[in-house]
């Protein structure tokens, strides 16, 4: 699947297991890397991308107003050593710390990763040039009816390190906010979620061993209770 750059917690892994779109529109309040407009078919829909990370959603407005895929393709190779201060080389570091850092030192996975997505980035860009971006707040998306694919920082520790870490987010009003959304709603969550009745989606396997869960709530438009009828859907 398609994920135009990396991006610390993106779903670029996991996306297939996510319920499919049931609606011609997709907003992702959250957007990151929006890994789920991106998956499959997702993105010939109207995507609407709502980033309050400023940093993030210039790399999007970039992305879908301005650059070209021969501009993509020329960008200079990062090399091991030396340093950098652009926000969208410091992001493909791997590490949610990264949004903490205001420049640096490339390593081996780092000068992988920058030529990986520059490759999809010249690749897929024509996929996302008629989607919208509304660099705002979540609570500023548009109140459509859509898919709506909510992954915010996740409660607690593994949230912190963003910009606008878990720290920065109220988890009842968010509750509140996605419960009143129009069309199929989708919220993502860790083994920490206690704002919404999740459940089990999977097990990603972690460091040194320790496994991660995540989590969802999903209300689907084709049943009429809120607790939808998704059913666990663990992978070992």
């Amino acid at each position: 699947m398609s994920l135009l750059f990396y991006y610390y917690g993106r779903k670029k892994q996991i996306a297939r297991y996510y319920p499919a779109s049931e609606l011609e529109a997709i907003v992702e309040p959250f957007a990151g890397a929006a890994a789920y407009s991106l998956y499959g078919n997702n993105w010939k829909k109207r995507v609407i991308l709502v980033e309050r990370d400023e940093r993030v959603a210039e790399i999007w407005k970039w992305l879908i107003n301005d650059a070209t895929s021969g501009e993509i393709r020329g960008l200079p190779a990062l090399k091991v050593g030396e340093s950098s201060s652009e926000f969208l080389h410091i992001i493909h570091a791997a590490t949610k710390m990264a949004f903490k850092y205001k420049t640096i030192k490339v390593t081996p996975v780092l000068e992988r990763n920058w030529e990986i997505s520059k490759r999809l980035m010249a690749a897929d860009l024509y996929k996302i040039k008629h989607w919208e971006l509304i660099a705002e707040d979540y609570s500023l998306a548009p109140d459509i009816e859509a898919t709506w694919f909510i992954d915010p920082p996740y409660k607690d520790s593994p949230g912190d390190g963003y910009a606008y870490g878990s720290s920065l987010l109220n988890y009842k009003n968010l509750a509140d906010w996605a419960c009143q959304r129009k069309g199929q709603v989708i919220c993502c969550e860790g083994e920490n979620g206690d704002y919404m009745p999740f459940r089990r989606l999977l097990n990603l396997p972690g460091v040194a061993g320790k496994r991660s869960m995540e989590r969802i709530y999903h209300r689907s438009t084709t049943v009429c209770s809120q607790q939808d009828l998704f059913s666990d859907a663990i992978v070992a």
